[in-house]
């Protein structure tokens, strides 16, 4: 192993070798559900361009939702919580993070839990539902239009998460995940109309601010949730630096840690998986671990997984 201070070049390039497509991959079957969600989501964003959609709260709510949702939704609780139980919370926040993540339309906990633990299981080998050495469009985003037998409910979910099935309010989220997903839309809908109205707005201009709160908040702060959290699966595969000698291809990627709030200190992730905190030098900043941290003064976090290997001296 090399010493954890010599740091590589900033781009490094993949492994020489590529691989075709994981071996339960249907190539002809579409997974309907991901490519009508994710282009509906796309096409519904292009409505941001039409002035009538403007507000600034709206896009005050995408900005700072990138970091609510993407940070407190998918890192802390999908990744580092559920899928490494890298600390502990109460049963209640948990259960309040995971519906944050649920509304990042991800999918279901158990679904996304199983998909990264498999990838952790076989990184960048062909059963890995998303490597960038099939190409970096299908580890980014083109993995999810085509069905994969290996992730399909009894498979995945029996050997990857049988732990978070088992609780009856991630069963209850697999039964209703669509009209909780389609909820949020409501909530921002309703919330922006009753604002306007409280605040001496018209009824036309209620269901203005209403429409521009949902676009916003939710459709378009969804969609760079997506491309956020995608480009871990790609672009931290692909190009970066390594302190640590892994047996896949993750890279520390500054920019992608940057736009994640600290998941794209991605070969520091791989070498610990466990660890709660991605951060090994002071420069990698690990804004979701700060969040942790909080938890923890706050007495909501306990039995936090803290990295084990040291860094040495530079």
């Amino acid at each position: 192993m090399k010493e954890l201070g010599s740091v590589e070049s900033e781009f490094v390039a993949p492994r020489a070798q590529t691989l075709p497509h994981p071996i339960g991959v249907c190539e002809r079957r579409i997974n309907w559900r991901y490519a009508f969600a994710v282009g509906a989501y796309h096409l519904l964003a292009l409505l941001a361009f039409v002035p009538w959609f403007y507000s600034a709260a709206g896009v005050t709510l995408a900005v700072i939702g990138v970091y609510v949702f993407g940070a407190a939704g998918m890192n802390l609780c999908y990744h580092r919580l559920l899928t490494h139980r890298s600390f502990k919370c109460p049963l209640w926040l948990e259960h309040a993070f995971a519906i944050i993540a649920v509304w990042c339309v991800e999918d279901t906990p158990a679904r996304w839990v199983a998909a990264h633990r498999m990838h952790h299981h076989r990184s960048d080998e062909r059963a890995d539902p998303h490597s960038p050495l099939v190409n970096v469009f299908w580890s980014h985003m083109g993995w999810l239009f085509l069905e994969n037998t290996d992730l399909g409910r009894n498979v995945a979910y029996d050997r990857y998460a049988r732990d978070i099935i088992r609780d009856k309010f991630y069963r209850w989220i697999e039964r209703y995940v669509v009209w909780i997903t389609l909820a949020q839309s409501v909530v921002y809908f309703v919330a922006g109309f009753l604002i306007e109205l409280a605040v001496g707005g018209s009824t036309i201009e209620a269901v203005q601010f209403g429409a521009s709160v949902w676009l916003w908040g939710v459709v378009v702060r969804t969609i760079f949730v997506w491309h956020i959290t995608w480009s871990v699966n790609s672009f931290s595969h692909v190009f970066g630096y390594q302190n640590y000698e892994t047996n896949d291809n993750s890279r520390n990627n500054a920019f992608v840690a940057l736009i994640t709030s600290g998941e794209g200190w991605h070969n520091n992730h791989h070498a610990e998986p466990n660890s709660a905190s991605n951060q090994r030098h002071w420069w990698e900043i690990d804004l979701t671990f700060l969040l942790l941290r909080l938890l923890v003064l706050l007495g909501l976090a306990w039995d936090v997984q803290l990295p084990q290997r040291p860094v040495s001296a530079e």
